[in-house]
């Protein structure tokens, strides 16, 4: 098994979840500075030309959701997605969530061209990154954190999907003075081995 990642990027979810299921792998880095992930080499592996791709011996996985919820589904011993079917469903509206609007706006920071042509429209939309990503702190502080994780006490795969979101929030110009029960979840977070691991792998 291979994960396709960047460092510091979404993908690093991806790696967290695969150590918290006790799953072996190779990190295998794509160099976003150099542009390795815009080459045919890259593109015959994920033709989106972005990271995370989970290689299981020639069977490519995309999406940061999809691979999370692959880990999950193979790892039942794990307990990383809840059996019970509302708890679940909890699980999913948040990882959802972040994948259609909290990461989306983080991006809008520096992948204005996703969107716009005009340099000033690039500029407009980055200057626009800390009222929308205070308002998404908003949301998670209120409305995603059943406890200390997602889930409460347990963790689930929504957790590194939340913690790279919410461990990009002060880059991205917010104050996270406002909302203690992220700066807990982050702390913790980085107490887990999983994130200790990453880190020592120099990958975050």
């Amino acid at each position: 098994m291979k994960l396709y990642y960047a460092k510091g990027t979404i993908s690093i979810a991806s790696a967290i979840a695969l150590y918290e299921a006790g799953k072996e792998f190779t990190p295998r880095p794509v160099d976003f500075a150099a542009g390795e992930q815009t080459k045919p080499a890259y593109h015959a592996i994920n033709p989106k030309g972005r990271v995370p791709v989970l290689d299981l011996d020639g069977t490519l996985l995309t999406e940061t959701g999809a691979i999370l919820e692959y880990i999950a589904a193979t790892a039942p011993d794990a307990g990383l997605m809840p059996t019970d079917p509302l708890e679940a469903a909890h699980v999913r509206a948040v990882m959802y969530y972040l994948a259609s609007t909290m990461h989306p706006n983080h991006a809008h920071k520096m992948r204005g061209a996703r969107w716009a042509n005009e340099a000033s429209s690039h500029a407009d939309m980055a200057a626009k990154v800390p009222e929308t990503m205070t308002a998404c702190a908003r949301y998670v502080e209120d409305h995603c954190l059943r406890g200390p994780l997602v889930n409460g006490a347990a963790l689930t795969v929504a957790d590194p999907y939340l913690f790279m979101l919410c461990h990009w929030l002060e880059g991205d110009g917010v104050d996270t003075a406002p909302f203690p029960k992220i700066r807990a979840f982050l702390a913790a977070m980085e107490e887990r081995a999983s994130v200790k691991s990453v880190r020592a792998a120099g990958m975050l």
